[in-house]
């Protein structure tokens, strides 16, 4: 049990990282840097958007397991936060 609870507080943590990133990255694009600055932040963005996605996997995959140890995992208290995705980047 206590490891289960070690690996979903790890996994939180995780996420809560991966969607602050892509938070700064986008925040990051609205300053107006230049043309080769916001190509690279496109980059960045893309790659932490494929970070909160494997972040929410990996943690519902845990929860699933913990399921049958009675453990439930509330993914609307946790997040996910309102990240805007730019269109500039497509």
């Amino acid at each position: 049990m206590e490891l289960l609870d070690m690996e979903l507080a790890r996994a939180r943590q995780r996420l809560s990282r991966e969607e602050l990133a892509l938070e700064r990255a986008n925040e990051m694009l609205d300053e107006d840097c230049g043309v080769g600055i916001n190509i690279a932040l496109c980059s960045r963005i893309r790659a932490a958007q494929r970070r909160v996605v494997e972040a929410r996997s990996r943690l519902t995959k845990i929860d699933r397991q913990g399921e049958h140890n009675s453990h439930k995992l509330n993914l609307a208290a946790i997040g996910p936060r309102s990240v805007r995705v730019p269109t500039s980047c497509y």
